[in-house]
């Protein structure tokens, strides 16, 4: 049931698929100043370790190793709402809980090695509640000191463009988004909840957008 099932290196792929989460509809650009701000990063680096959380994308994958970088990817907002984690509620009428240890276990094992920058986009929108803690302080366990983290953050719970996405990287200030599975957002962070979770991590950027994304570089 792992999604941990691919690492790039340059030259190298290991592929193991169980069952990928399906995307759908075109994909459409959208400007991304925390993007640009990390591809600068990742141009003037060498040989990094990027963690990319979401469905397989090629075009990802063959962006970031024509950079000379390896990437890691971790499907985990799928097997996290899709992958039988609940817990039964712990008395009548309470909320069932998650199985948090076998998750990460599960879908977190790094065999050891440590990032230099995740590409986290909307993740903590819509994994459950139990989750979202616990995964910020494992992140913040495998990344390098000085890591950067890439967050986007949905305004409201609600309405147009509020749907679970791929983001797919591109050459320029752009990333394209593609619909995938139906999933809701669970909830929507304030400024101060996002400094709150991150309260470990030194450091965080905030870029304005137009759109009903914002946008958080975060660094380790």
């Amino acid at each position: 049931m792992s999604v941990l099932r691919t690492l790039f290196g340059r030259g190298q792929t290991e592929t193991r698929h169980d069952k990928p989460t399906v995307l759908t509809g075109p994909r459409v650009p959208r400007h991304s100043s925390g993007w640009a701000a990390l591809q600068k990063h990742l141009r003037s680096e060498q040989a990094l370790r990027v963690l990319d959380i979401g469905p397989t994308s090629p075009s990802n994958i063959n962006y970031l190793t024509s950079l000379g970088h390896s990437v890691w990817m971790a499907d985990l907002v799928h097997e996290a709402l899709k992958g039988g984690w609940e817990l039964p509620p712990a008395e009548q009428g309470a909320e069932p809980g998650f199985n948090v240890e076998g998750f990460l276990s599960q879908n977190m094992d790094f065999g050891g090695r440590e990032f230099d920058v995740v590409l986290l986009w909307t993740t903590l929108d819509y994994i459950p509640e139990p989750l979202v803690a616990p995964l910020v302080d494992k992140l913040y366990r495998s990344l390098h000191s000085g890591g950067r983290v890439l967050a986007l953050f949905h305004t409201k719970k609600t309405g147009e463009a509020t749907t679970f996405c791929r983001y797919h990287l591109t050459e320029s200030e752009m990333i394209e988004m593609q619909e995938s599975e139906p999933f809701p957002i669970q909830r929507v962070y304030t400024n101060r909840n996002i400094e709150k979770l991150f309260s470990s991590y030194s450091n965080y950027s905030f870029f304005l957008a137009k759109d009903n994304l914002y946008e958080v570089m975060i660094t380790r």
